[in-house]
């Protein structure tokens, strides 16, 4: 069952999840990066840079190693997806923001992750396991499996667009739906020894996800001057693309332990993203009132 799903059902998902990205997406979307550039790239660089250096200081600061590190570095290394464009949306955040980097960065990691990922399994491996991730075969699946469906989604939308607003909200549940299904599997495959790699991972997602929500914000602030725009770029860093981070672990590399740390942050998330919009909500009543009372 767990060999069926991972290897099978979760590559199937996840290109019907990107074609879904893909409905969402028009030429509009890339071109408004030249328009604002600079908001772009204070959150292309949270994203790309700063996140995966964050991910290696927690590691190292909470003592992880062998596959639960190895897990943790590749989530950091697959950023944004539909919750982040779906928390923009209900947080009153920049949306045009959210989708111009989830469609641009969308671009960049099937070629960073085999890379990187390569990277972190050489150094973060304890001795006496073998872990291999090919680069260039691994650069083809990422690409057949999040790009070209991305791409054939855009050419749907451009020739059936009433059709591509209407699917793309059934799209982003159904990912909900695989992401639960591939993380209760993981749980069931480990069996006795989940709580105790929960024990470990847990801690360090959470901090992953606490700390680069508070730096993408404060960048934002810092940099932008602009509220909206800060909340994206929290989002856009604090939300993990969970599900392609679990095609690596459990597709690609098969290790159910390498995943423990991208499903218990895929859960985490939610709650964090959900708190984190209650907060910005009541910030804009209270703004909303505050001139009232006067």
């Amino acid at each position: 069952m767990f060999h069926t799903l991972t290897q099978v059902g979760l590559p199937l998902a996840l290109i019907l999840i990107m074609t879904g990205v893909g409905l969402g997406l028009t030429p509009r979307d890339f071109t408004r990066v030249f328009v604002k550039p600079r908001a772009f790239l204070i959150g292309a660089v949270c994203q790309m840079l700063l996140l995966p250096l964050i991910a290696v200081g927690i590691i190292a600061a909470t003592g992880l190693h062998g596959e639960i590190a190895i897990g943790l570095f590749i989530l950091a290394l697959c950023p944004g997806g539909t919750t982040s464009n779906l928390f923009s949306l209900i947080s009153k955040a920049d949306v045009g923001l959210s989708v111009s980097l989830t469609a641009v960065i969308g671009f960049i990691t099937p070629f960073t992750i085999p890379v990187l990922g390569a990277w972190a399994i050489g150094y973060y491996s304890d001795a006496g396991t073998a872990f291999e991730l090919p680069i260039l075969s691994t650069w083809i699946k990422l690409i057949v499996i999040t790009v070209i469906p991305v791409l054939i989604g855009m050419g749907i939308r451009a020739k059936w667009k009433a059709f591509a607003i209407a699917a793309e909200p059934y799209v982003s549940r159904f990912s909900i739906i695989v992401l639960a299904l591939v993380i209760a599997s993981i749980c069931v495959n480990l069996g006795e020894k989940l709580i105790s790699f929960a024990v470990q991972a847990g801690p360090a997602a959470l901090l992953l996800n606490i700390s680069t929500m508070a730096l993408g914000y404060f960048a934002g602030r810092a940099f932008l001057h602009i509220e909206a725009q800060a909340r994206t770029i929290s989002l856009e860093v604090g939300l993990q693309n969970g599900t392609l981070a679990l095609l690596v672990t459990t597709g690609i590399l098969n290790s159910p332990e390498m995943s423990i740390a991208p499903s218990i942050y895929s859960l985490l998330m939610f709650v964090t993203a959900s708190v984190f919009t209650m907060l910005v909500l009541r910030k804009d009543r209270h703004a909303q009132a505050t001139p009232q009372s006067r």
